[in-house]
């Protein structure tokens, strides 16, 4: 059963509209939004879902209030949302030290460490272990596994 509680109540909706059972009302409308999605991405490659604009709303409005962090978020994908943010600040074509990095990064909260090891994990960052530098990946990996979970949705906010 899902745990996606917005989701349930259109496929309870659908059910007693239709009639049709928790199964075949999911079934449905999962079918109709992969069709929506699809002629949306075949109309126009820049347009961006409502329901992750909502949620890219709702998580700055929770998050990123005044454009700091007020708190880590615990869910990888709410982090993630919240990384793209930070690496908007970001100069695509500078090579920063480790100092100016986290000068920037401790701008947007005091814990720039996690912050800079989480932009390299997700590899939106690169590094060069030898002499301390960094710089913004211009090519953004296609990320599998859970990362790719992670990242659904989110790449139309790179730049």
């Amino acid at each position: 059963m899902t745990k996606d509680k917005d989701f349930k109540r259109l496929v309870r909706t659908r059910m007693t509209e239709t009639g049709e059972n928790f199964t075949t009302a999911r079934t449905a409308l999962l079918a109709a939004n992969q069709n929506a999605s699809q002629s949306a991405e075949a109309t126009s490659e820049s347009t961006i879902d409502p329901q992750i604009d909502r949620f890219r709303a709702k998580t700055l409005r929770t998050f990123m209030p005044n454009g700091r962090i007020t708190a880590i978020p615990t869910k990888r994908r709410a982090l993630v949302l919240i990384l793209i943010e930070v690496l908007a600040s970001l100069d695509p074509d500078r090579v920063y030290d480790e100092k100016q990095l986290n000068g920037i990064l401790g701008e947007f909260h005091p814990d720039f460490a996690l912050l800079r090891r989480e932009l390299i994990d997700y590899r939106l960052l690169e590094r060069n272990a030898h002499t301390g530098e960094y710089w913004v990946n211009p090519n953004p990996p296609t990320h599998t596994g859970s990362q790719a979970q992670e990242m659904a949705g989110l790449e139309v906010f790179l730049r």
